[in-house]
């Protein structure tokens, strides 16, 4: 019984979710650590050791303004993952409440305005939002997260409308509203509990696009503003240099693409995990 145990555990452990948690874990660890150290201070400016190659004290280099990119990476993971994160938390409880509330009232006129409502949210990009928002309060990364979260509402609102949908057929639905239990509590006690694990697999997917909207938003000048450093910013900057010094454009664009890469291999693996039908098909 014991060897089941393992083998099962074995095959749980997918390389796709194996190598997703590393990549990412590897950038978590890395934005921790410029909590509370980084090689060089990136506020500090030294003309004289302007784009210096990969090597020696600078282990990726310095940029156009003789800052280390390295220490611009450690932070830029940070401010990357922080507005990324807090805007898909944003995402999440506003829009998995609208709906399980637009399920628990299919059909009705709530669940009409629910629904209208995602439709006028997804006809604005995360980028228009974001330049709306930036022309009357300004640029900043409290606005880009704003924009992102906006624009992550309709889509959980959304999934989570269309899995509760299919639970609320479910006869031990029908059991419970029989003992009397109210659509609310319904919805709480056993639609959420049901969806959960789809939630969390879409949450990690909308995490590796807030990464890349955040990089987005920062390369146009809404996002992160100077001195905190940011990828997306840094690759604005370095596109007049590649030429010269390819290091400056190549070490944010390869932090963006492994950060999302790990992310995307990670919410794969737990599709996987989640729902062994999948494993059991792709195997």
């Amino acid at each position: 019984m014991s060897h089941a145990i393992k083998n099962s555990r074995k095959r749980r452990l997918t390389p796709s979710l194996v190598a997703g948690a590393g990549l990412s874990g590897a950038f978590v660890i890395m934005a921790l650590l410029s909590l509370v150290w980084t090689p060089f201070d990136v506020t500090q400016l030294s003309v004289g050791s302007r784009l210096l190659p990969p090597g020696g004290e600078h282990w990726l280099g310095t940029d156009h303004f003789g800052r280390d990119m390295f220490s611009m990476i450690l932070v830029g993971a940070r401010t990357s993952i922080a507005v990324a994160l807090i805007a898909v938390g944003m995402g999440m409880v506003i829009g998995v409440p609208l709906g399980l509330l637009a399920a628990a009232r299919s059909g009705s006129v709530l669940d009409d305005i629910v629904m209208r409502g995602n439709d006028l949210v997804f006809a604005f990009p995360a980028l228009i939002i974001a330049i709306l928002i930036t022309a009357v309060f300004g640029p900043g990364a409290v606005n880009a997260i704003i924009a992102i979260g906006i624009f992550n509402i309709p889509v959980f609102a959304r999934l989570t409308r269309g899995a509760a949908l299919s639970i609320w057929q479910r006869e031990f639905i029908m059991a419970a509203r029989l003992a009397g239990k109210g659509r609310v509590l319904i919805s709480l006690e056993h639609i959420l509990p049901n969806i959960t694990n789809m939630l969390i697999v879409q949450g990690t997917i909308q995490f590796s696009l807030g990464i890349l909207a955040e990089a987005g938003l920062a390369y146009v000048g809404l996002g992160a503003q100077p001195p905190l450093p940011s990828w997306g910013r840094m690759l604005a900057e370095a596109q007049t240099m590649i030429a010269l010094a390819p290091h400056v454009a190549l070490v944010p664009g390869l932090a963006i693409v492994f950060a999302v890469l790990g992310l995307n291999l990670f919410g794969d693996g737990l599709r996987d995990l989640f729902d062994p039908r999948l494993r059991g098909a792709r195997a």
